[in-house]
């Protein structure tokens, strides 16, 4: 019911249509304070009913005026649940968002949308990841690094408003120059793309060899995965909702989550080092390990939500207490 302008900014969206299940979209307009990043991300936009004329105290500018001023088109007036089902059935497609004025012939444009490349061949997140070094709350009781895969600032509020210090470095900064800021802790981020093109994935598995807490969040859960000897597979049409629900192993607790990533981890390829935390109650995937012996820990989903609930908000503490 909440949530366009998060969902839009988040750089684990690079590169994609976006088609938004919920009906009422641009009702409350936009407003900076609610970014996860600099712009929005998306190629594109598709909602059912969009309103011309939003109303909200909060509200700076219109949807549309501000995806006409970052040049991302966008689709309304059609049914998205109807597409949407589509999707569910046959798996995420290439998709074009096409214009005309003249009856548009349909065979020929998917035979182009067919054609269009894989954008996960390439690697997305060496596209959203920070350049430079960032210093969030330099004063901080603790210091964490944050590999930036492609962050959302809701990952960075929740920690800095725990009274941690987070250095923010690209995803390909070496392993050496993160022990030189002599961190209490490592956070891998969210992003977009195939988690097997991350160039951090080596950075991680080498940190790994040494006694630093780590916690991986999205795709930074699959990277770790990835650095401990683990396999990813794609999903046919991923997780990307605010109400995911997600079983606690050895509980009878159930978590609504807010997701965002179209890889999973095959738990069948991981060491007996590891233990499964979480499972989705809908398709049975992964969606959190731990170390059987160490402080690290991973979840596919966000806990920071931004938008979504705040159910498993529990995990930045859960993490900070174990930080050395």
């Amino acid at each position: 019911m909440v949530g366009y302008v998060e969902a839009l900014t988040d750089p684990s969206y690079h590169g994609q249509i976006l088609a938004q299940s919920y009906p009422l979209i641009g009702n409350y307009g936009v407003n900076p304070e609610d970014f996860e990043s600099e712009h929005p991300r998306v190629k594109g936009y598709v909602v059912s009913d969009y309103t011309l004329f939003p109303s909200h105290h909060s509200s700076r500018k219109s949807l549309n005026r501000w995806l006409e001023e970052h040049r991302i088109p966008g689709l309304y007036d059609i049914d998205t649940r109807a597409l949407i089902k589509r999707l569910r059935h046959y798996g995420v497609i290439p998709g074009l968002l096409v214009v005309s004025e003249k009856p548009v012939r349909i065979r020929p444009l998917i035979k182009e949308a067919r054609s269009l490349p894989d954008p996960n061949a390439g690697n997305l997140v060496a596209e959203v990841s920070t350049r430079d070094i960032h210093i969030h709350n330099p004063e901080g009781r603790k210091r964490l690094v944050l590999i930036d895969c492609g962050v959302k600032r809701g990952i960075i509020r929740s920690l800095v408003a725990r009274g941690v210090s987070v250095i923010r470095v690209p995803d390909d900064f070496p392993a050496e120059k993160i022990l030189d800021f002599n961190p209490e802790g490592l956070v891998i981020s969210n992003g977009p793309g195939d988690p097997e093109k991350c160039r951090a994935v080596p950075t991680v598995a080498a940190l790994l060899k040494q006694s630093l807490p780590i916690l991986g969040i999205c795709l930074g859960h699959q990277i770790l995965a990835l650095a401990a000897g683990a396999r990813t597979y794609k999903l046919k049409f991923g997780h990307r909702s605010q109400n995911q629900p997600c079983l606690e192993e050895g509980t009878r607790r159930c978590y609504l989550t807010s997701q965002n990533h179209g890889y999973a981890v095959d738990t069948g390829t991981l060491s007996s080092d590891w233990s499964i935390w979480f499972t989705n109650a809908n398709d049975g995937t992964n969606e959190g390990l731990r170390h059987k012996k160490r402080p690290i820990l991973g979840v596919q989903f966000h806990p920071e939500a931004s938008p979504g609930p705040t159910d498993t908000e529990f995990i930045f503490d859960l993490f900070l207490e174990k930080l050395r």
